[in-house]
């Protein structure tokens, strides 16, 4: 269970980077009106993916947050060839905790 719901939160992080990112490259970069419609098109399921969580919508969210930031560093860094550096990873590092803590910490 937990094993799909990290993957879930990867593929809303994909979704949502990716998105964002091509209606970035439309409007920052003077790309195709096509990107961004593309764009709009993940960015719209996005928005379905983390109903998919077992968590409730708070919950979901506020953890979605961390993984966000983590995946932002990776993105840009890996597509936008952006190194990160120590206080970005430290801060992921730090995101990637929260989101331990938040959602996948044994409640009684």
């Amino acid at each position: 269970m937990i094993a799909r719901s990290i993957l879930l939160f990867i593929v809303a992080g994909i979704c949502e980077i990716g998105g964002g990112y091509l209606v970035w490259l439309w409007l920052r970069n003077e790309k195709s009106l096509l990107l961004g419609l593309v764009g709009g098109v993940v960015l719209f399921l996005y928005g379905i993916i983390p109903t998919l969580q077992p968590a409730h919508f708070g919950r979901v969210y506020a953890a979605y947050g961390g993984v966000f930031v983590v995946l932002s560093i990776a993105w840009g860094w890996l597509i936008d060839k952006r190194m990160p550096d120590r206080f970005d990873l430290i801060g992921g590092f730090i995101c990637v905790i929260g989101v331990i803590v938040i959602m996948y910490w044994p409640r009684s």
